[in-house]
């Protein structure tokens, strides 16, 4: 399972969603984008939280997919594919969605933009 920056934001905030999240994290091997880390590190600035502490979780209860150049250029379709469906699909949620396609993971988001990909489950 890949988690988005909005399963983790669940998970940190101890949200009825980000309970969900736990339990996922506990019974199965997860991943994360490292791109995730980065949006993580805007909200907790936002949020005026301490990001060395969400940081080291995401590394600790996950693995970090780094970037290649099979998921940049996947990343850079998928997203030229995507802004003709969704003017709002961003491109860090192109190289999530990559990583998960080319990797095999179901995609585990709180994020609406996502709701039409078969290997999403929206939280």
């Amino acid at each position: 399972m890949l988690l988005d920056t909005s399963a983790w934001i669940e998970f940190f905030i101890g949200s009825e969603k980000g309970k969900r999240v736990k339990e996922i994290l506990y019974i199965n091997d997860c991943y994360t984008c490292i791109v995730t880390m980065a949006e993580v590190t805007n909200w907790a600035f936002k949020e005026k939280i301490s990001v060395k502490p969400l940081i080291e979780a995401i590394k600790n209860l996950s693995n970090i997919i780094e970037l290649d150049e099979d998921i940049s250029v996947l990343a850079g379709k998928l997203n030229f594919e995507r802004k003709k469906l969704n003017k709002k699909w961003g491109m860090l949620d192109s190289f999530i969605l990559a990583s998960g396609t080319i990797y095999g993971l179901k995609i585990l988001t709180k994020d609406n933009d996502f709701k039409d990909i078969s290997t999403v489950e929206l939280l």
